[in-house]
């Protein structure tokens, strides 16, 4: 997994124990923003605004398509980018208090504003690996004082060969490259994540940018949240997850990373941006 940097240090230190994944080691490189990208390349300008920074991850201020200005702004992220501890296999967190801060991001990658949650509205690392936190204001009260809109999350399944930004508001750093394909599912330890994207291998997501936003860069959209990668050329353990097929054939790419697709997110979240794991069409595992 692109995972935590704190907790990839605690792990460094147990390796071998084999009770706690071991998480990815910080860049030891500084870390760099990217060129800007030029007008041919996408219709749409890919930056920072509306990312955000977290204690060791990244993430950013979303909304669907049916949200209104006057919801409460929410935040997505990775399941295992979660405070309280990556959920084990088959468990969903639903309405969890959560008092989390948020470093809002402008275009530039400078920190403006801090954003606080009030809750995890949901929280799993079953078949997908996100966590959406509810803040305490309102998606006007941001453009209102920061001039920062959130991004919006595609409601329709990505497509292959899509040109793609993956924005770090931890490294304040953006890595270009496009949708490969997809993966049945994706083994890493204990997890299984269905309906992966895997990257070409441009994107060389590293610690740190676990939940960063994986952006079409032609509409501005979302289509999924990055979380993880196979470091080593290890077979489905953790930071080395592997492809299996639908007929149980396994494959090992070393060096390739993946997202977890959030089409299906939408969904779920009615009026008010409530979550109803209940709704038609919703299919995120419940509790």
């Amino acid at each position: 997994m692109n995972k935590p940097l704190l907790a990839a240090l605690s792990a460094l230190a147990t390796v071998g124990l084999g009770a706690t994944p071991a998480l990815a080691a910080p860049h030891t490189t500084a870390p760099h923003a990217s060129a800007p990208h030029s007008a041919k390349a996408a219709a749409v300008t890919v930056d920072f605004a509306g990312t955000v920074s977290l204690s060791n991850c990244s993430g950013s201020v979303i909304r669907f398509p049916g949200s209104a200005d006057t919801d409460p702004a929410l935040v997505l992220t990775n399941g295992h980018c979660l405070e309280t501890g990556m959920p084990s296999a088959g468990q969903v967190i639903t309405g969890q208090s959560s008092s989390r801060t948020f470093g809002l991001l402008n275009s530039a990658g400078t920190k403006i504003a801090t954003l606080r949650a009030n809750q995890v509205v949901y929280s799993t690392m079953t078949d997908t690996d996100v966590t959406i936190y509810r803040t305490t204001t309102t998606y006007a009260a941001i453009k209102s004082s920061y001039g920062i809109s959130p991004l919006t999350v595609q409601d329709t399944h990505p497509v292959a060969g899509t040109a793609i930004k993956v924005v770090s508001g931890y490294w304040k750093r953006i890595y270009s490259c496009n949708i490969d394909g997809f993966v049945y599912r994706l083994k890493e330890g204990d997890w299984t994540f269905k309906d992966s994207v895997r990257y070409t291998s441009a994107c060389n997501t590293i610690g740190g940018t676990s939940g960063s936003p994986v952006i079409d860069a032609a509409t501005g959209k979302v289509v999924a949240v990055n979380n993880t990668g196979n470091e080593d050329g290890g077979r489905c353990t953790v930071n080395n997850p592997c492809e299996v097929d639908a007929s149980g054939n396994v494959t090992v790419r070393q060096g390739i990373n993946y997202a977890q697709e959030t089409y299906n997110i939408p969904a779920c979240f009615t009026t008010g941006n409530k979550l109803d794991l209940s709704a038609a069409g919703c299919t995120l595992p419940k509790p």
